[in-house]
Formats: structure tokens, C-alpha cells, sequence
């Protein structure tokens, strides 16, 4: 049974057809660590450790999670291979809830008397502004007033990208062209926002400015402009990984972490990956909640990120 009521049978199904990749090649090699053996003995955790490193986990996460089933290992005495993905699946279900990978309700947003302001960021290529336009077009659904900034003015295509997810979705796109200055962007797009009375503004960032300086310099002058119009904006950083790149994902990760307040986090593309095993390390490393996960394609496929139904998923055997 899902946790809320949201999580849909379609959305499960979504899901699971997304995780497949990763789940079959994770079970298949499972399976053959522990065939002919009765125990979860050392060689099976070894190569236990091996599956999870090669599922993207991580390193270190591998390693808190074989530790952990190392003491249950100690403290049980004997423990029956047949047991293992159930075991496996409490403690990544575990450390899910200690690293604030919270279940949010789906699509919702506090109730603000001015737009509640999402800043995203990511480099090129992850599937950034087409996260945007999902975003746009999931909370259009459900009523509420959007409005998109245009402010990667690096690309010429990112503005264009952004101005068709607009006219597909309905909403607004404030745009100043290739070139100009972001913050004059975000100058723009705060004051239509606001004085439309918008629900949600979400601003498009440069993927790849000069150096890291450049990238904290012209987020903090964005986040100065923005505050002109709503002073305690952005409430929220939205930071895009590729999923499908494993560990590239984690390095980005670190790298914007480093240089900006990421506040959550959105993992597109697990839909064309072995590489899922992403979530669980990139939750466990940096302690920033994953709110997003892109499954697909269609828009209903970027689906806020629920860590019951994803580890249930994630363990089903067809």
C-alpha cells in the first residue's frame, strides 16, 4: 500500500517500469552471489559489496549498508540467505529516513502571500530545463499560477527550450534573449510573478559559467534581485543530476554543493540506467532531501520522490 493516497497506480507503474533496468541487474547478480549457499556468510557480503558499488550506491554508503548487515549477521548468529533482500531492504528503507529523504505531498507548496520562488540549477545536458517545464506543467494540474524565468542566457537554446515548454504547458515565460544579463532576467520574471499574484516562479540558471567563482557570484546577485520583489525568496534550490551517469551525478553534486545552498534535489533519467542504486548514495552523501525523480519521458513520469514505494519498487520481483 502506498503512504499517501497520491501515489497512484499508474505513478507505481511508472515506477517500476523506470527501475527495471536497475533492479534486474542487481537481482541477477544477487542471485548468483548466493546460489548453492544456505548463510549470509563473508563471501556473500563481499560480493554483496561488489552489486552495490556497481549499482552507483557509492562507496561509502556501500559500506555503512554492509556494516549494518554485517552486526545483524553477529547479533543473529545464522542468517538465512532467503532473508537477505529483506534485510537489505530495511536498511536502505533505514538510512533513506535518517538522510531527510522526507515524503512530501504530491506536487504541493506552502501557501504564501507571494510566489513561492524555485531556483534550479545543473549543468547542461541533464535534463535541467525539461525538468522545468514538467514542473511547470505538474502544477498548472493542480490550479496553481506559474510563471518561468529564462535566465540560462548562455544558451540560446535553453531560452528557446524553456519558451515551447511554456506555450505547451500555458504559462508564461519571461525571457530577455541570449546574452543579456541573468539578473536582469530574474528582475523581470520576480515582478511579473508578483504582480500577477503567481503561485510558483521557477527560474532556469546558466548550466556552465567560467569557474566556480562565477557560478556564486551570479547566483548570489540572482538571489539579491529576486529578494527586491520577495524578500525571503528562493525557498528553494533545485539542484538537477543526471541519474543515468552514476557517479558523474555524485561529483556534480558535490561541486554545486560547494558553491550554492541546494536545499533538494531532482534525479531524471533512471528510466535508462542500471544505475538507480544513485538515490541511495547521493541521499546518504550529501543529506539533501530528493524531492524529485524522473521515470520517463511523459510529464506525469517526473514524480516526487517517495522512499517507501521507490525501495519497495526497487525490490519487487516480477
Amino acid at each position: 500500500m502506498a503512504l499517501f493516497g497520491w501515489f497512484s497506480k499508474e505513478k507505481k507503474e511508472a515506477l517500476d517500469k523506470g527501475l527495471e533496468k536497475t533492479k534486474t541487474n542487481f537481482f541477477s547478480k544477487l542471485g548468483k552471489a548466493i546460489a548453492g549457499k544456505s548463510k549470509v556468510d563473508e563471501e556473500v557480503l563481499d560480493e554483496l559489496e561488489n552489486i552495490l558499488i556497481s549499482a552507483d550506491v557509492g562507496v561509502q554508503t556501500t559500506l555503512k549498508i554492509i556494516e549494518r548487515l554485517e552486526e545483524r549477521v553477529k547479533r543473529d548468529k545464522y542468517l538465512n540467505t532467503e532473508e537477505l533482500d529483506k534485510i537489505l531492504r530495511e536498511e536502505i528503507m533505514a538510512l533513506l529516513q535518517e538522510n531527510k529523504s522526507a515524503d512530501l505531498a504530491d506536487f504541493e507548496i506552502p501557501k504564501l502571500n507571494h510566489p513561492y520562488v524555485i531556483m534550479v540549477v545543473g549543468v547542461n545536458g541533464v535534463g535541467k530545463t525539461t525538468t522545468i517545464g514538467k514542473l511547470a506543467a505538474q502544477y498548472h494540474l493542480k490550479g496553481k499560477k506559474v510563471v518561468l524565468g529564462a535566465a540560462d542566457t548562455f544558451r540560446a537554446a535553453a531560452v528557446e527550450q524553456l519558451k515551447i515548454w511554456g506555450e505547451r504547458v500555458g504559462v508564461p515565460v519571461i525571457e530577455l534573449g541570449m546574452g543579456k544579463e541573468p539578473s536582469s532576467v530574474v528582475f523581470e520574471a520576480a515582478k511579473k510573478a508578483s504582480e500577477m499574484q503567481a503561485d510558483v516562479l521557477i527560474i532556469d540558471t546558466a548550466g556552465r559559467l567560467h569557474n566556480k567563482l562565477h557560478l556564486m557570484n551570479e547566483l548570489a546577485k540572482m538571489k539579491k534581485t529576486i529578494q527586491k520583489f520577495i524578500p525571503d525568496a528562493p525557498h528553494e534550490v533545485l539542484l538537477v543530476l543526471d541519474g543515468s551517469t552514476g557517479q558523474n551525478a555524485v561529483m556534480q553534486a558535490r561541486e554545486f554543493t560547494k558553491t550554492t545552498d541546494v536545499t533538494a534535489l531532482a534525479i531524471t533519467k533512471l528510466d535508462g540506467t542500471a544505475k538507480g542504486g544513485v538515490v541511495i548514495g547521493i541521499s546518504d552523501e550529501f543529506k539533501i532531501p530528493v524531492k524529485y525523480i524522473g521515470v520517463g519521458e511523459k510529464i506525469e513520469d517526473l514524480q516526487v520522490f517517495n522512499r517507501a514505494e521507490f525501495v519497495d519498487s526497487l525490490f519487487k520481483k516480477n
